[in-house]
């Protein structure tokens, strides 16, 4: 749930990165929340909980793309190749570029130069 609410947090940050768990953990959220509405105004018949579904949705649906563009610029590529159908999908479950790119430190801390120099090897 942590994950969750950092993509939360970051509303409409389109600048860093994001690890593979970050990104999933939101998605998978996502769906189980989107679900749980659906189904819930489906079995107790209400327009509302269905209505309420979308709305979710709809408030979701830019950090969602934030949280999309963060992970591809942690594969090392620009936020727009998540307009690419299916190549968008291999980029969101490749693992992360090692050291620093254009968008920043990897936030695993593989290959980045704080963390050579706090173990004095490379």
């Amino acid at each position: 749930m942590n994950w969750y609410l950092k993509v939360l947090k970051q509303y409409a940050d389109f600048k860093g990165r994001a690890r593979r768990k970050e990104y999933w953990m939101f998605f998978l959220f996502n769906i189980i929340i989107s679900y749980a509405l659906l189904f819930l105004g489906i079995l107790l018949e209400s327009g509302l909980l269905s209505t309420l579904s979308t709305i979710y949705s709809l408030a979701v649906f830019l950090p969602g793309l934030a949280v999309g563009v963060r992970r591809v610029h942690d594969v090392g590529k620009s936020g727009w190749y998540l307009l690419i159908p299916f190549y968008n999908i291999y980029l969101v479950c490749s693992d992360s570029e090692p050291g620093t790119n254009n968008w920043g430190d990897n936030p695993k801390g593989i290959g980045n130069d704080s963390v050579i120099d706090a173990i004095g090897t490379e």
